[in-house]
């Protein structure tokens, strides 16, 4: 049955907040990460990651706002302690000194474990018949798994 967030259980509500802010904490790390290579990339291929790494934090920027307006209207609390976000992410920081090979991979592998994240609230939601946590969350997962992509295509 379908539902609005008002409408949705006590129980529903308080997991998918739970899961909310785990994806709003890990897309924080993510967009920090971003950032930093953004700041610290290096060789001959800077111009156009210099570009993709912008690109990658001011959607995610965005992104985890749209996340945590969500745990908002569902009735939650928004996690905002950058230390909580740091803590319960499962993307590790990284401190920019690495090749501008490594940073890809770290950015593409923290975009699957974001997407990953998104994709099991998505359906946790879904299941709790709030579709339109779900529809937000599945919008959210297709822009991780893209960039991934992207990223992934610099490795071959």
């Amino acid at each position: 049955m379908v539902q609005s967030a008002q409408s949705l259980s006590t129980d529903v509500k308080a997991e998918l907040v739970e899961m909310l802010n785990q994806a709003v904490a890990e897309t924080v790390v993510t967009t920090m990460l971003a950032q930093n290579f953004h700041w610290n990339v290096k060789g001959m291929a800077f111009g156009p990651l210099h570009e993709l790494f912008q690109e990658v934090y001011e959607d995610h920027f965005t992104g985890q706002d749209e996340v945590a307006e969500r745990v908002k209207a569902i009735g939650g609390h928004a996690e905002g302690r950058l230390s909580e976000h740091v803590a319960r992410s499962k993307v590790p920081e990284q401190d920019g000194h690495q090749s501008a090979e490594q940073m890809i991979k770290h950015l593409s592998d923290a975009q699957k474990t974001v997407a990953a994240t998104l994709a099991g609230a998505a359906a946790y939601a879904d299941e709790g018949g709030d579709v339109a946590t779900h529809d937000l969350l599945i919008g959210r997962q297709l822009v991780h798994e893209k960039f991934a992509w992207i990223l992934d295509s610099h490795l071959a």
